[in-house]
């Protein structure tokens, strides 16, 4: 992480690949592999049975000064094969060769079916003591820290996808606790498509890639998705948000994580209770525009990944607070007329507020990826004592599948001893053999009850910390295929979410509609979309209709209105800046002892400011360039700031150079890249500033300086504001609502 210190003319930038820069020359004096990044962390160094080694964790990586086979041995060679004579033939006794094809042909394992495109990283959870009435889960208890791992994901795209596609996100918390692992699997939306587990290969079917052709890849605008939400109709509340901005998320820092279902708590007196997981982004809940989203899956499909990885390498460490909805644990499973036992409801937080009960920060990007990141295993049924399951019928499904899918993705039973998924309390559970068992277990019998082992390992009471399945009774009851009666409703959350949106956000609803179903070749499937859109709100289905050229059909159904619910929309509030990214264009005209002073201004409050110029190196003597006009693109910044005195076109703005360079109508002293990206920022409603020279850059780009969230005057001046209105996001007061 960087210093906050001020005296040094380069502020440091994340993104560095190494712990230290390399040497021009090709290095020949062996020395023992680098240390990680100060920014790097790995899984704690505990045994596949649970016991604490006390080595350090670098002690799992690679060690020695040279390469050696899979075995040890030394090789002195590892560019030619073994042959005889240089133009001879291949040897079959060339054990490197084989060792080392062998191993790549089998570096990938299957990629999960949904949530493919994943990060993580480590952190700590503080526990506030807000919970210890409603549960004994020891991690809960005041004080309590207990380390982390988090994985964030896409749905329906490949490993290979882009980040910024419109899609629901996985956010799923593993917490090492001292009674063992338990996981809190969740998705950035509160609810979920469908109500009953034995759907889910449905809707992950019609979501994916169409079978025949595999495209198209990482989206749902195509006609399997709309054919399906349009018939199964309880897919219309998760539809709605993923058709709102919260589908798209500026990053994995500004989106809420939700448990999805409803989960029974019991504390030390075996007294029980209902209640929702939410996680709060300590930087409020920010998305993307949708232009911006398009632009980033082509100039950086990684997006996500690095935003998150280069704030923590930067120490502007991301943070939630994790929160929990409470409700009595009635016989009904009921709260104020909503069931509690249906993913595809939520309950508004102004009828039960969300109480905080710790804060995690993420503190520590993986060491590798693959080891930590692709192999993490993550299963809601690891759950610790004081924490229980419900029979939400969605959540009694995914405690089979996610165990299921694990055998075949990490090769076998033993994937709990994999490091990164090993609990950091002692294992002893006679569990033998198998794939990839890494455990040495001694004694002669692994089954209970024994004699010839001791006894051991035993039965743990109620008052040793045993996890006890909260005996709740189960009523008499036929054998059926059905759902409740309160399952039934599909469609007035849906109305409560898009009416609680504020305008701006509602015209963005509008648009993604209208985007989705554009895709969509039959037009059957608009239409019963629609029919779906009519029973949710009339002038949502009518603005979507007159986008496709259709006509809104009426309402079909009589649909309850409800209440909106303020915390259902993204805006309104002010949040801490840290970790938010300033561009500063300048060249060698602007007064660089101000650019010098305001990226220190911006470095100062914990934001990372990225000098934009001509040309690499450096502007004067001081100042280093990090983009250039060729390389920076407005989507890389939450703020834009122009020290630049001409803004002139730099050598390479030629047309057969950069097609970014064309400017039909576009000032003609003004470098048309600039142009870009003050034009692009501006209608993104970002924050853009000004100061000396620069406020002339912005005229000749078209940007008014009267207008809204566009800051002119000094150096500081323009820091201050711009900080200001980074706070807020974006300056959605500069468009408004249609």
């Amino acid at each position: 992480m960087f210093s906050k210190s001020t005296s040094e003319p380069d502020l440091p930038v994340p993104g560095a690949p190494a712990p230290q820069a390399p040497e021009l020359a090709e290095p020949t004096q062996p020395r023992e592999p680098l240390p990680p990044k100060p920014d790097q962390d790995g899984p704690e160094t505990v045994t596949a049975t649970g016991v604490a080694t006390g080595a350090p964790k670098a002690s799992t990586a690679q060690s020695g000064q040279f390469l050696t086979t899979a075995q040890g041995a030394r090789l002195r060679d590892t560019d030619h094969s073994l042959k005889a004579g240089p133009r001879g033939p291949v040897l079959l006794q060339d054990h490197h060769l084989r060792e080392k094809i062998t191993h790549f042909d089998h570096e990938r394992i299957p990629e999960r079916v949904v949530h493919a495109r994943g990060a993580a990283a480590h952190g700590v959870f503080t526990a506030n003591g807000a919970a210890e009435g409603v549960t004994q889960a020891g991690f809960l208890a005041k004080g309590v820290e207990t380390p982390v791992f988090v994985r964030f994901s896409t749905v329906l795209g490949s490993r290979g996808s882009a980040d910024t596609v419109r899609d629901t996100r996985g956010f799923s918390t593993k917490f090492y606790t001292a009674e063992g692992n338990y996981d809190l699997v969740g998705n950035n939306i509160p609810v979920f498509f469908i109500q009953d587990a034995i759907k889910f290969p449905d809707v992950i079917h019609a979501g994916k890639p169409h079978p025949d052709r595999e495209i198209p890849q990482a989206q749902s605008a195509h006609d399997t998705f709309w054919d399906f939400v349009s018939l199964h109709t309880e897919a219309q509340h998760h539809t709605m948000w993923n058709m709102s901005d919260r589908g798209i998320p500026r990053s994995y820092r500004t989106m809420e994580g939700f448990g999805v279902h409803t989960f029974r708590l019991v504390n030390a007196a075996g007294q029980t209770t209902l209640v929702k997981f939410h996680w709060k982004p300590k930087q409020g809940v920010h998305s993307l525009v949708w232009e911006e989203a398009q632009i980033i899956n082509g100039m950086d499909p990684d997006f996500h990944r690095r935003d998150l990885a280069d704030a923590i390498e930067a120490g502007a460490f991301p943070q939630w607070d994790l929160g929990i909805q409470v409700f009595p644990d009635t016989e009904d499973e009921m709260f104020e007329g909503i069931d509690l036992l249906d993913p595809t409801k939520l309950v508004p937080e102004e009828l039960a507020p969300v109480q905080v009960i710790g804060t995690m920060t993420l503190n520590a990007n993986p060491t590798n990826y693959f080891a930590e990141t692709e192999q993490v295993a993550f299963h809601p049924g690891h759950l610790v004592p004081g924490i229980d399951v419900t029979n939400d019928p969605l959540l009694q499904g995914r405690l089979f599948s996610y165990i299921d899918t694990q055998l075949t993705r990490l090769g076998g039973p033993n994937f709990s001893q994999i490091p990164i998924n090993r609990p950091h309390a002692p294992v002893n559970d006679m569990l033998r053999d198998g794939f990839h068992q890494s455990a040495d277990h001694s004694g002669v019998a692994p089954y209970q009850p024994n004699s010839l082992d001791g006894g051991c390992p035993f039965m743990a009471g109620a008052d040793m910390g045993a996890f006890i399945d909260v005996p709740v009774e189960v009523p008499a009851a036929r054998k059926v295929r059905e759902n409740p009666a309160t399952f039934d409703d599909h469609y007035s959350q849906a109305r409560m979410f898009f009416r609680s949106l504020t305008p701006v956000e509602q015209d963005h609803v509008v648009q993604a509609y209208t985007f989705e179903l554009g895709k969509c070749y039959e037009e059957n499937i608009r239409l019963r979309q629609l029919q779906s859109l009519a029973n949710i709100d009339k002038r949502l289905a009518e603005d979507v209709a007159a986008g496709l050229g259709l006509t809104a059909p009426a309402p079909a159904l009589d649909v309850a209105d409800t209440a909106p619910s303020p915390a259902l929309s993204q805006l309104g509030g002010s949040w801490p800046v840290a970790g938010r990214v300033v561009g500063v264009v300048a060249d060698e005209t602007s007064d660089l002892a101000s650019v010098a002073e305001v990226l220190a201004a911006v470095h100062a409050e914990g934001m990372v400011p990225l000098v934009i110029a001509p040309h690499g190196g450096k502007l004067g003597a001081e100042i280093t360039v990090q983009r250039t006009y060729l390389t920076a693109r407005s989507t890389e910044f939450d703020a834009v700031v122009v020290a630049a005195a001409s803004g002139a076109a730099a050598p390479d703005a030629v047309d057969s150079l950069d097609a970014k360079a064309g400017n039909p109508g576009g000032h003609p002293s003004l470098d048309p890249r600039v142009t870009l990206l003050l034009t692009e920022a501006f209608r993104h409603a970002k924050a853009i500033g000004a100061w000396g020279d620069g406020a002339s850059v912005l005229a000749a780009a078209g940007i008014p300086a009267e207008t809204a969230g566009v800051v002119v005057g000094g150096a500081a001046e323009v820091a201050s504001g711009v900080t200001a209105l980074l706070a807020n996001h974006r300056v959605w007061e500069r468009f408004p609502a249609a």
